[in-house]
């Protein structure tokens, strides 16, 4: 998925679609190859995940507790299918276009007996360099269309593990506050059951934590290469207008939808689990810690004050990655767009 578009490209045999698609594609692949590199150099962080989220399945005994755990693993899996399923069906109908198009799409010249072909990858040089035979063009166009998926895979399958982990690490904050919330002052040995939340609380800080450090580089990267993939088939889109292409149109569209699709779930999981970790301090205020001893209190204070600053999903050292970060790429996107669109038009 990356050597062919890029060879293709080198050669100078891609004409402005061609080229557009070759970089969506040479940047899909190398996200597959960062996030499969960079989740196995990183593999410890993840496993420890893994093996907490394992043991808090088995130690749970409470109904609602369960529930909550329940409901946030849903959620992943629901988040997780629908990017899939939709990835799957871009590439397949992106697929489809090279097979079922248009005859205007396969220019024949029969003096040379050549045959223009048009690849689910751009790659018509590339096999021509290699001595592919054309006879093997459905062929070709099947195995390309088999790589377009298993990319896909690459990429969605490695944000579905990392998300469904994240958000069980928000559900246990979430049960978490409920126990500050519930906290039982009148009962005997506060001081020791306190400590007990604390150190949960200090354990999952821990384990939000190696979650971040893992995705920053992959996060710095994909939001670099989303912008850039934004603008391009944005004003790819507008030229498919303009022109009245319905197939560059589409394809223009389900790009964007697969890359913003990535954007908002890095997103939403980056402002949740920020505001999961915030909300502690005030589920503690919500409890009725004046009748607590003062001594007590005091490490109350401290616990607060560590939710000031939660964890957050961040992109390098640059910004962190929740909603306001994901408005202010759309907005930065839009008005490039814009200008764009008002160029095309005059």
């Amino acid at each position: 998925m990356v050597i062919l578009p890029s060879i293709e490209v080198y050669m100078g045999c891609t004409d402005a679609e061609e080229s557009v698609d070759s970089l969506m594609l040479i940047c899909c692949g190398i996200l597959g190859m960062l996030k499969t590199v960079w989740f196995r150099i990183y593999a410890r962080n993840l496993t420890n995940n893994y093996n907490s989220a394992r043991n808090d399945y088995l130690i749970v005994e409470d109904a609602k507790q369960r529930a909550i755990m329940r409901k946030h693993a849903f959620t992943g899996r629901t988040l997780c299918c629908f990017m899939l399923c939709f990835s799957y069906f871009s590439c397949i109908i992106y697929a489809l276009i090279p097979l079922f198009g248009d005859d205007k799409n396969k220019q024949i010249n029969v003096t040379h007996e050549n045959v223009l072909l048009q690849y689910t990858v751009p790659s018509r040089c590339a096999l021509e360099y290699l001595n592919v035979p054309t006879s093997m063009y459905r062929t070709l166009c099947l195995i390309e269309a088999v790589s377009l998926i298993l990319t896909s895979t690459t990429n969605h399958g490695n944000d579905s593990m990392f998300i469904n982990i994240t958000l069980h690490v928000c559900g246990q904050v979430e049960i978490l506050k409920a126990k500050f919330i519930e906290f039982d002052v009148t009962s005997p040995r506060v001081y020791e059951r306190l400590i007990t939340l604390i150190k949960r609380h200090c354990y999952l800080i821990r384990m939000a934590r190696k979650l971040a450090d893992t995705i920053s580089f992959v996060l710095l990267i994909q939001l670099f290469i989303i912008s850039i993939q934004l603008c391009i088939t944005g004003f790819q889109f507008i030229l498919a207008l303009k022109v009245n292409d319905p197939v560059m149109a589409g394809k223009s569209v389900m790009v964007q939808s697969t890359f913003l699709s990535q954007l908002t779930l890095y997103s939403f999981i980056g402002d949740y689990l920020k505001t999961q970790m915030e909300e502690i301090g005030l589920c503690i205020y919500q409890n009725a810690w004046y009748n607590l001893p003062a001594k007590i209190t005091r490490n109350l204070i401290f616990i607060i004050m560590r939710t000031e600053s939660p964890v957050t999903l961040h992109a390098g050292t640059l910004f962190v990655v929740n909603l306001s970060s994901y408005m202010s790429i759309l907005k930065a996107s839009i008005s490039y767009l814009s200008v764009l669109r008002v160029m095309v038009e005059t």
